[in-house]
């Protein structure tokens, strides 16, 4: 995704959900670097470790923003799903943790992936039509208070 192109979706998006938008541009990284990593045959480790920094250091915290300062939507099934994908991601991490299969390293930078367009594709426009100005202000003020910016640091850049 290139700057421009990101510049143009977070334009689009209310303000106050821009940095969860932002921090899923970092994870759309995460994705590709994964797969670059892949492609170049980069050991299971290096790749593991960075996958494990970026839980530790971006979408860990990301996570708990999203399940506590986004409201329910009022589509039950939305919200489910939300929670069931974040869940599901962990679980793969854990998974990851636990071998050496490279399919379970392309199988979460896909889901990560998958996960972060239905957060874009389907449930921030549900927050912008659905929730008021004040509710939406609201969310922003608590990320104002609580998100912090993301830099990815890594210093083990396998992917370049």
């Amino acid at each position: 995704m290139s700057c421009s192109s990101l510049k143009k979706n977070l334009m689009k998006r209310n303000e106050n959900l821009i940095p969860l938008s932002r921090d899923h541009h970092f994870g759309l990284l995460c994705s590709w670097k994964i797969r670059e990593g892949i492609k170049k045959n980069i050991s299971y480790e290096r790749i593991k470790r960075y996958i494990n920094y970026f839980w530790e250091h971006h979408l860990s915290t990301h996570f708990d923003l999203e399940d506590h300062i986004l409201p329910k939507t009022n589509d039950a099934i939305l919200s489910k799903k939300m929670e069931q994908e974040h869940k599901e991601i962990q679980k793969l991490i854990s998974s990851i943790n636990h071998s050496d299969d490279v399919k379970l390293l392309e199988s979460f930078a896909l889901t990560l992936q998958n996960h972060i367009r239905f957060e874009e594709r389907v449930c921030f426009p549900n927050y912008e039509n659905q929730l008021s100005e004040e509710e939406l202000f609201q969310i922003g003020e608590a990320l104002k208070d609580q998100h912090i910016v993301l830099e990815d640091a890594y210093d083990d850049e396998f992917w370049k």
